[in-house]
């Protein structure tokens, strides 16, 4: 009687090899649902963070736009005694420091990030990077002390006067204030503020660039600033532009620094030399200290339209990132 192998009769090493290959398989794929689920987690939680801080900031609000309207984006009143409120000139204030801040920085951190990732010696990179992004970790009343008691100062002794004397006829370097707390102060501050934030982002752009790239201009006769011209800027244009209005952003919601230096003023005025306010500023001096629940709306319906503003410049980045993209670094 003869007998015949089976062969779906395997080895118990096989077998084992075949158990383990599952597990694995089993357990790759509990990774994947767990990262996913982790990953859609987090992002879920960011959205209902944001309709909830919406939420509260509107329903805040809501007895302020209920009486005030639209008319309060445009009406310079400010009184809490009588109830009166608009939002006109902390709207300017606002906008002006921030993008006279954007105007002032961005060139400056921009040719930071230059310097650092393509100019620099490997030893000075080492000293001056950390240096550059350490100005990030100040904190902002530390900025805003040193604003009232070295900046101001000197600003209105020496930069105004300078401005003024051979600018003045322009009416943004009006007549100087006595004090040296004026918007143009605070716009100083804010460039501060926002030069490490762009100076970082640009220099990681600027490295990224492919080293070819720029070594194959250079071969052809290309002189370093025409590298950096036609190469290296429009390579990263969109990045750049994303990394100023994240600037922007930092500019347009800061509130310690700028109450410290800017003079709480309440009118508007052209000249930068002029007290001024701004929205956040405005919220953080009378929030705690708020006289009337219409007063308090009022705060609430300035926080709505910071709130606006800032996701507004976050779109705005979004389709101009988009544009350059499509467009290869250029508009059109």
């Amino acid at each position: 009687m003869s007998t015949t192998a089976n062969p779906q009769v395997l080895d118990p090493g096989s077998a084992a090899r075949i158990r383990s290959a599952k597990r694995r398989k089993q357990l790759d794929r509990l990774g994947d649902l767990a990262l996913y689920g982790v990953c859609a987690a987090a992002s879920l939680l960011a959205i209902v963070t944001i309709v909830l801080v919406a939420y509260q900031v509107v329903d805040g609000a809501s007895p302020a736009i209920s009486k005030y309207g639209l008319g309060f984006l445009t009406s310079t009143e400010w009184q809490p005694n009588f109830d009166l409120f608009g939002a006109g000139s902390l709207i300017y204030g606002t906008a002006v420091s921030s993008f006279a801040a954007l105007f002032l920085g961005a060139p400056i951190a921009i040719s930071i990030g230059l310097y650092l990732s393509l100019l620099a010696p490997s030893g000075v990179r080492g000293v001056v990077a950390p240096l550059v992004e350490m100005l990030a970790a100040i904190p902002s009343v530390i900025l805003g002390f040193w604003g009232v008691l070295v900046l101001a100062p000197f600003v209105e002794s020496t930069i105004e006067p300078f401005l003024h004397d051979r600018l003045g006829f322009i009416p943004i370097f009006g007549a100087p204030q006595t004090t040296g707390a004026s918007i143009f102060t605070a716009s100083l501050i804010l460039t501060i503020m926002v030069v490490p934030i762009i100076a970082s982002i640009s220099r990681d752009l600027f490295a990224a660039v492919p080293r070819e790239l720029q070594d194959g201009a250079s071969a052809l006769g290309a002189t370093r600033w025409e590298v950096v011209r036609g190469i290296v800027l429009p390579s990263t244009s969109s990045g750049l532009i994303a990394a100023s209005l994240l600037g922007l952003g930092r500019a347009l919601g800061e509130a310690i620094a700028v109450a410290q230096v800017i003079g709480a003023g309440s009118e508007i005025q052209a000249s930068l030399f002029r007290t001024g306010d701004t929205l956040a500023a405005r919220i953080a001096n009378q929030f705690p200290g708020a006289l009337t629940e219409m007063h308090k709306a009022s705060l609430f319906y300035l926080g709505v339209i910071l709130l606006v503003i800032g996701i507004a410049s976050n779109l705005i980045a979004q389709w101009i990132g988009r544009r350059f993209g499509r467009a290869g670094g250029k508009l059109g």
